[in-house]
């Protein structure tokens, strides 16, 4: 098993991290070697990630569910998939909160993933590397993506001249 506990500034407000984090398709774009694929009638995705373990590159492919509580600023994601080879399957669990620090913001992220199968060893044996690069990564690439500009807010229009309650 791999568990990953993880903590990010972002110095960005936490409405705009929420913004980001809550999106699959900003998350994805933080992660070298992610994609995101269909979207399924219950609300699931899918996924890819491609990850290279030393000179090994495994690519996985997993069904991804994501729970979000908008009020809370905190999300569950849960995935189920396999390697390409369909030699080594995996289940993942995590959690993850925004919250306000400072200026600033924080992310918050818990998570396990369960492995079985060829490959399991290999890749546990290197995960710790592999866990600390890709969060290093991530972390760069949030930063970035909170930092720019917001959602554009629909403008209302204005009342025209002469209409009622128009000045």
């Amino acid at each position: 098993m791999i568990s990953i506990t993880e903590t990010i500034a972002v110095p960005s407000p936490r409405r705009r991290v929420w913004e980001v984090i809550s999106s699959p398709a900003d998350v994805v774009s933080c992660i070298a070697g992610a994609e995101l694929g269909e979207e399924h009638e219950d609300g699931s995705f899918d996924g890819t990630l491609v990850v290279k373990f030393g000179a090994v590159r495994v690519r996985f492919g997993a069904r991804v569910h994501l729970e979000l509580d908008e009020d809370g600023f905190e999300g569950r994601l849960t995935a189920r998939g396999k390697d390409g080879q369909a030699a080594t399957r995996f289940t993942a669990e995590a959690s993850f909160r925004v919250v306000e620090d400072g200026t600033g913001s924080k992310v918050a992220m818990d998570g396990e993933i369960t492995l079985t199968g060829k490959l399991t060893s290999l890749i546990e044996a290197g995960a710790g590397v592999v866990v600390s690069r890709m969060t290093k990564d991530f972390s760069a690439r949030l930063v970035e993506l909170c930092a720019g500009p917001a959602e554009p807010e629909t403008p209302v229009p204005a009342a025209a001249p002469g209409a009622a309650g128009a000045p």
